[in-house]
């Protein structure tokens, strides 16, 4: 690290952390780590590509991503 750090620098994946807690790992029990994986990336897909964020204009953040390099 170059700088000093930042208590910012991890906002955003604190916040992501408490959403999979909150979406994900408190509104189910996992009958083994292969369950826990599966329904891991299966979220991960939802957060990606499905769920859609104010932030972002209403869009999912694998396209906003794609449309904010299109632009660049």
């Amino acid at each position: 690290m170059s700088r000093k750090g930042n208590c910012l620098d991890n906002a955003v994946m604190e916040n992501f952390f408490g959403l999979l807690k909150s979406e994900l790992l408190y509104l189910q029990q996992f009958q083994s780590m292969e369950h826990f994986k599966q329904e891991l990336v299966e979220y991960l897909d939802y957060y990606n590509n499905h769920q859609i964020k104010a932030k972002l204009k209403g869009l999912p953040p694998a396209i906003y991503r794609q449309q904010a390099l299109l632009a660049s």
